[in-house]
């Protein structure tokens, strides 16, 4: 039976659009480092528009074969420090970050705002959720 499954139908309301991938990247923040292709998120924000409609074409295309390429999977880890004591460091002294393709990212965002309804979360990640507050 699970040969042939292919999920949920997807619905209008759910489809990648060209305004979906515009307003995403206009959310990009900036001063970010570059991914290892060396783009920033400024390279998409301040691209001509036809980079939306491209980018439109290809997540469809992604979601039409349900396959997302196997570089979108690559990042790097940069360790930033916790300033507390200069005299001796430890690994605790340090918190990752992982960088990962700029494209991937909006990709991402893309995703998560059309099918936010199919997701689900554990309740540990309370402090990571939307709208939370202490």
């Amino acid at each position: 039976m699970r040969v042939g499954y292919c999920g949920l139908p997807i619905t209008n309301g759910q489809v990648i659009d060209t305004e979906l991938v515009s307003s995403v990247i206009s959310r990009l923040h900036g001063g970010k480092a570059p991914d290892i292709a060396g783009l920033t998120s400024e390279h998409l924000v301040y691209s001509h528009l036809s980079v939306s409609v491209v980018l439109c074409k290809l997540f469809k295309l992604f979601m039409q074969r349900r396959h997302v390429p196997a570089g979108f999977r690559l990042s790097y880890i940069v360790a930033i420090p916790k300033i507390k004591d200069v005299k001796s460091m430890s690994c605790n002294d340090f918190r990752s970050i992982a960088i990962s393709y700029i494209v991937s990212n909006v990709f991402e965002h893309c995703v998560l705002d059309r099918f936010r309804t199919c997701f689900s979360s554990s309740e540990a990640q309370f402090g990571f959720k939307k709208g939370f507050r202490l």
